[in-house]
């Protein structure tokens, strides 16, 4: 074999032990990690928010610090108070519609009709409301740990 020819072919097995030798020392964090709607997992959400709706984490534990992705799902004429948030929420329409109203008075402020594939970006400690116009489901990301403060503390499920 000459020189020339062993040098290529070591230089390609060594490209190849670093290459299969980096995949293999990936973490599972690092690896993608798709997820049919079928196997999602669904249960109650959490008491923060009224009785009725359904949540599944997709990323993340939004209890805690760091980035998270969730569901929710709403039956029709669910509705979340007026309320804020210490982080911004991004949410978006997966299906349904959300009825969303904001601003200092969000009872009494003009709703808007968020149909499925519409986006809402709502900032950290800005009023807000919600309705859902038959089943609904939002994906939000944002930062945590998610909290709900009820601008009447009345609305606030804990208090009930």
């Amino acid at each position: 074999m000459s020189r020339q020819l062993f040098r290529e072919c070591s230089g390609i097995a060594l490209a190849l032990l670093v290459a299969l030798g980096a995949t293999s020392a990936l973490s599972q964090d690092d690896m993608a990690q798709p997820m049919p709607p079928e196997t999602m997992e669904w249960g109650a959400a959490p008491p923060t928010l009224p009785e009725g709706a359904e949540l599944a984490v997709l990323s993340g534990n939004p209890m805690e610090a760091g980035d998270f992705v969730v569901r929710l799902r709403f039956p029709d004429g669910y509705a979340v108070p007026p309320h804020t948030h210490p982080t911004a929420e991004n949410v978006t329409v997966i299906s349904g519609t959300i009825i969303f109203a904001h601003g200092e008075d969000p009872a009494s402020a003009e709703p808007q009709e968020i149909a499925m594939g519409g986006y809402i970006m709502i900032p950290a400690d800005h009023p807000h409301r919600a309705e859902a116009q038959g089943e609904t489901v939002i994906q939000i990301h944002g930062e945590g740990p998610f909290e709900v403060s009820y601008l009447d503390p009345a609305d606030d499920p804990w208090n009930q």
